[in-house]
């Protein structure tokens, strides 16, 4: 997934469109991730004791990931990541894969 905790992003469609927060938890199987302060849902909740009053609470709802965009921090552009690989140095086998911004081709 292209996308980390952490990250800025803005939302592309749905009810908040336009809307940039950052992105607080991250459902790689389900492909959603879920941003601070926007897709907020509420949910009833009953009282659990007698004399006690019902509440009203309000949460961040996961979104699916294609209506999500990345906003660079470099340039401040919303685009799509891509990766660059940088082949290993001399004595390592692995090879560092590193997520750029599409627009200005800045490491993310």
């Amino acid at each position: 997934m292209k996308f980390k905790v952490g990250d800025k992003v803005k939302i592309s469609a749905g009810k908040d469109k336009g809307k940039s927060g950052k992105i607080i938890q991250v459902f790689v199987a389900e492909g959603k991730v879920v941003v601070e302060g926007l897709n907020l849902l509420i949910k009833h909740q009953r009282p659990r004791r007698q004399g006690e009053g019902g509440q009203r609470i309000q949460f961040p709802a996961p979104l699916a990931v294609s209506n999500v965009v990345m906003v660079c921090p470099k340039c401040g552009q919303s685009g799509r990541v891509g990766y660059k690989i940088i082949a290993p140095e001399a004595g390592k086998k692995k090879v560092i894969k590193r997520r750029i911004c599409g627009k200005c081709e800045e490491e993310i």
